[in-house]
């Protein structure tokens, strides 16, 4: 069964991606409906698997991680063991947010955070270095940051 999006859900979607933490009765207000329909509504979404989960975001600056890398690796001979050693891999590595697999050049994309240059290295060294599956690495460092945002278009 096909799930749908009302516009009513929509626009529930749409501000609680501004701000998660609304309480039921200013969501509802915003939504220009009562507490009681709009709670229901978004244990629907939460249920039906429209809402993942609902997180804080950080500042990685604060934090010092605000180093950010783009990796794009290889591995070294194409396989399905290999490609599945590396997607069981980075879920353990926290210092890698974002891994898609990708087509092109290189078979993943990795968005990695780390204090600065130097704790990159030893990043590459230690961890995707002992990798023997990884062929080759091209690493991007970002030099700023010019739009970052959790939103969806709805």
């Amino acid at each position: 069964m096909e799930q749908t999006l009302d516009s009513t859900d929509i626009k529930i979607l749409q501000q609680l991606q501004k701000n998660s933490r609304l309480t039921i009765k200013e969501l509802a207000a915003l939504v220009q409906l009562s507490p009681s329909p709009v709670f229901e509504r978004m244990r629907r979404l939460e249920r039906e698997g429209f809402i993942k989960k609902y997180v804080a975001v950080l500042d990685a600056e604060k934090i010092e991680h605000g180093f950010i890398v783009f990796c794009h690796l290889s591995m070294k001979q194409h396989s399905y063991e290999n490609a599945q050693r590396i997607m069981q891999a980075v879920q353990d590595i926290p210092e890698i947010v974002e891994c898609y697999n990708i087509s092109g050049d290189y078979d993943f994309m990795l968005k990695i955070y780390t204090k600065d240059m130097k704790q990159y290295q030893q990043f590459i060294l230690k961890i995707l270095g002992d990798m023997d599956c990884i062929g080759s690495l091209h690493s991007t460092f970002v030099l700023g940051e010019v739009k970052n945002s959790y939103q969806l278009p709805l």
